[in-house]
């Protein structure tokens, strides 16, 4: 036994260094593609890319290098930086079987969420797209629209800590908090009919907590997540929770911690929802939500679809903690956004305002979906804050196998030579940058880092509505396209 460990020992640490050698030694296609030197060999490009500040990187490779950069990843390994339109378009659309967000990706998505979209690819992400779809429809999203009034009708508190503030003159808010609170009370009865916050009081909920703490604690682990994908080779489920459990790292039992209250909550909430259903709508009635959330509707779907349409419990639970995790942190981080821009830019408030007052006196108080979903300069500020600041601003992708990216716009060599396509081995990483895209001086203008709602009050740029932009929504790339686009756009 011991000798077998030695020898898978010896044989893991030969293949490491046959990697390191290959990318040493072994030319690739995307030497001739310009790009920064890497800052380390060891780290490569990657700090510069994803740390603290990573913003004036970006920027320098943008205007130094252009629509497609190639970048360092760990130990000498290349990497492409993206956002040429045709690229995107390429990589999401045109040829999205040949791209998907890699094995590491996949696993960790898989050990943290469980089987839901974020770690599914192919049949099984095209079964639980078929049945999530008709749930995300704008007829439900129409019928959740009260219960989002009602919420936000119930936040005294934050009406008297603003009005106590600013009493006296402006001052300076710390507005993501209330924003968290607020988007996960939101997403909680829209979507699970599960209120984790009444936002009246300060809230005591291990379920809510956890879902905040979710997003933070994994970006401290950092070199965990690198190591995380391996640990499906670990031996059985029970072995790999037991190693879980015996690492001596405080960080670490914290996510499990997290991810284990997140998983057995989800679990509670959907068992309860199913058992409600199955004794008859009657009873959701009277839950929060009404029977009216998202995952009332996808449980009773799921009741009534056919046996290979039909998604597993474990899929369910999986689908109610992607969409609570991925949805709390970028719905308040846009909602937040938008109040910092508000208050930089006065004007616009002015209008906002004015806007919104005139829309309640035609409609009351609460203002419907679709007349709501029409005010021109409210759809206006939404859109132009998803352009400038998407709460997601990069996606990656991994080439399943060797193929070609074509290119919008041309790039000379490091040999001189005009490209207008760029061969792509098999397993190249892919860093989409959807700020970049959605913020080209060569489509928006020489404004495109400037915040003008007015811009979508008038027709956009021809260089925009040529460019075949790869998105879902207004021109941007802010959702993706393709078959792994944000489903959540409400």
């Amino acid at each position: 036994m011991a000798s077998l460990a030695v020898y898978a020992a010896a044989g893991a640490v030969l293949y490491v260094i046959w990697r390191v050698l290959r990318n040493l030694l072994v030319p690739s296609p995307l030497d001739n593609i310009p790009g920064p030197p890497p800052m380390s060999f060891v780290s490569g490009n990657l700090l510069q890319i994803s740390g603290q500040g990573h913003w004036d990187f970006v920027r320098h490779i943008r205007e130094t290098y252009g629509p497609v950069t190639k970048l360092y990843n760990n130990f000498g390994s290349r990497f492409l930086l993206v956002y040429d339109t045709k690229a995107l378009h390429s990589i999401f659309i045109k040829d999205q079987d040949s791209y998907y967000k890699g094995e590491h990706a996949r696993v960790a998505n898989l050990m943290l969420l469980g089987p839901g979209l974020l770690a599914t690819s192919g049949d099984v992400h095209r079964k639980q797209r078929k049945m999530l779809n008709p749930v995300f429809s704008i007829a439900h999203m129409r019928n959740l629209t009260p219960l989002f009034y009602s919420i936000t009708d119930k936040m005294p508190q934050l009406r008297i800590a603003v009005e106590t503030r600013v009493k006296d003159g402006p001052q300076e808010m710390d507005m993501l908090g209330w924003m968290g609170r607020t988007a996960l009370e939101l997403i909680g009865q829209g979507g699970f009919g599960h209120s984790f916050d009444p936002i009246v009081t300060e809230p005591s909920d291990r379920f809510a907590d956890a879902v905040k703490a979710f997003i933070p604690s994994l970006g401290q682990l950092t070199w965990a997540r690198a190591i995380l994908p391996y640990i499906k080779y670990m031996g059985p489920r029970r072995f790999r929770r037991l190693l879980v459990d015996l690492m001596p790292f405080q960080m670490v039992q914290r996510v499990k911690t997290v991810n284990d209250i997140v998983y057995e909550h989800s679990k509670k909430i959907i068992n309860d929802k199913k058992a409600a259903l199955e004794r008859g709508d009657q009873e959701l009635i009277h839950t929060v939500g009404e029977g009216k959330d998202i995952i009332s509707i996808l449980l009773r779907a799921n009741m009534f679809a056919s046996e290979e349409d039909k998604l597993s419990d474990e899929e369910i639970i999986a689908q109610m903690s992607t969409f609570i995790v991925a949805g709390v942190d970028t719905t308040s981080n846009a909602m937040s956004r938008i109040l910092h821009l508000l208050a930089e830019h006065q004007d616009v408030q002015d209008k906002l305002r004015q806007e919104l007052l005139n829309a309640r006196e035609l409609y009351g108080d609460v203002i419907p979906y679709d007349e709501l979903s029409q005010l021109p300069y409210l759809d206006a500020v939404c859109r132009e804050t998803l352009r400038l600041h998407a709460p997601v601003n990069m996606v990656r992708r991994e080439a399943k196998r060797d193929t070609v990216l074509p290119l919008a716009q041309t790039i000379r060599g490091v040999d001189g030579s005009v490209m207008n396509e760029i061969p792509v081995p098999k397993g190249t990483f892919m860093f989409c940058n959807l700020r970049l895209c959605n913020t080209n001086e060569a489509l928006w203008g020489e404004d495109a880092l400037e915040w003008k709602p007015e811009r979508w009050l008038k027709p956009l740029p021809r260089a925009v509505e040529d460019a075949n932009i790869p998105g879902i929504y207004a021109n941007l790339v802010t959702f993706v396209s393709g078959s792994h686009a944000c489903m959540y756009v409400f």
